[in-house]
């Protein structure tokens, strides 16, 4: 691996891929007004969500986390946060949190600017004022040592197992070779093979973490009375030809190459170093993508075998088939295609060369099908109930 990719440094060292303005409300109720100043104002990204009110506690802390995770993000050049006035999460807290890596946040309350209609108005006026700054911008050089991306599948089906994953393990590797950083996450998707990769973490503290967060969660589904296997492998993994979760799991962790594991994080937790890091984090798609996105990565890597098409608010998705039917019936939404490898036609090797030619090139700015198809897709983990 050669060469630089493009980016914005920021005022605290750190370089994003992508120059967001990105508007953040505090609670539901804000949803709207963030969404229409989205929509008016060219080259800014919103990230309605449902929470922000009638919660408490570590629910509460989560949302907050992941929040101010996202407008850390290092390709979010500015944060307009968006408050309605009553709400549980603090506005200027979160606004002083983000602040910390030294970008521009301003923010708005709609109940104090008079309602909806003002609060956009606003909004529109600072939010064409931070773009226009955002765009004065320029990219610099930078080593792909710098470089954090999350892999993730989703939509697996039998081929996952046997070509995409492994070589986006391949290309895993080569990253974490040259000093980048790479992040797995899916605790739901490891059990049954939790014992691989607990024999790879670097120390026996970072062993015992891994396995007590499987044990955490399959408590918590005891708790609930149910069966985790009545619903993963999903319907479409068995249609796909995944018969247990073992088999599933297996395939699931060759995506993350074959680095030692340096640390387990907790969900939406900022990567606190290089190498490969695992994220405590649930299987479900956009929470897991939203959790490493607040968690620092530039983007993800996203194998499926079924095709899936969803993206993220602030980093590109790039998405990896070796299903040959599903990359040419979903070729609007797949980057990438290394079905060749079961017809042998194409080494493990150098599918993995594949897969990091596109990362290379989303790093210096080519947009994903997930880009360029306006999927902006974010969601929060939750851990309590609404009160």
């Amino acid at each position: 691996m050669s060469g630089m990719f493009l980016g914005y440094r920021r005022p605290n060292g750190d370089v994003g891929i992508r120059n967001h303005l990105l508007i953040i409300p505090t609670v539901i109720c804000a949803n709207q007004v963030c969404t229409r100043i989205a929509q008016l104002v060219p080259g800014t990204v919103a990230i309605p969500h449902q929470h922000g009110c009638s919660q408490i506690g570590a629910d509460k802390q989560r949302t907050f986390d992941v929040l101010a995770g996202t407008g850390k993000n290092p390709n979010v050049g500015a944060v307009i946060v968006i408050s309605l006035g009553c709400e549980v999460i603090d506005p200027k807290a979160l606004a002083a949190a983000i602040q910390e890596t030294g970008k521009p946040v301003e923010v708005i309350d709609i109940q104090e600017a008079g309602g909806s209609v003002k609060a956009i108005k606003l909004g529109t006026e600072i939010a064409r004022r931070l773009r226009s700054e955002l765009d004065q911008m320029e990219k610099t050089e930078v080593p792909f040592s710098e470089l954090k991306i999350g892999v993730k599948c989703g939509g697996s089906d039998a081929t996952s197992g046997l070509a995409s994953n492994p070589a986006l393990g391949a290309a895993a590797d080569t990253l974490i070779r040259n000093g980048g950083t790479v992040v797995i996450g899916e605790t739901t998707e490891i059990i049954g093979a939790e014992h691989v990769l607990a024999g790879r973490c670097r120390t026996p503290e970072t062993a015992a973490k891994l396995l007590y967060i499987v044990d955490r969660f399959e408590k918590e589904v005891e708790r609930m009375g149910e069966d985790m296997r009545g619903g993963n492998p999903s319907p479409g993994n068995i249609a796909g030809g995944l018969s247990t979760i073992e088999e599933k799991s297996l395939g699931c962790i060759s995506k993350c190459g074959t680095a030692p594991i340096e640390g387990v994080i907790e969900y939406a937790e900022r990567i606190p170093g290089k190498g490969l890091y695992f994220m405590d984090s649930p299987g479900n798609d956009i929470e897991c993508v939203s959790g490493m996105a607040a968690g620092g990565v530039h983007l993800v890597c996203f194998t499926t075998g079924r095709g899936t098409p969803t993206g993220s608010a602030v980093i590109p998705v790039i998405k990896i088939t070796g299903n040959k039917q599903i990359f040419e019936r979903m070729n609007d939404n797949m980057d990438v295609d290394v079905s060749d490898m079961l017809a042998g036609t194409l080494t493990l090797e150098e599918a993995g060369e594949r897969i990091w030619q596109e990362i290379a090139e989303v790093s210096r700015g080519k947009e994903t099908k997930a880009e360029l198809l306006g999927h902006q897709e974010f969601s929060i983990n939750r851990i309590g109930p609404s009160l």
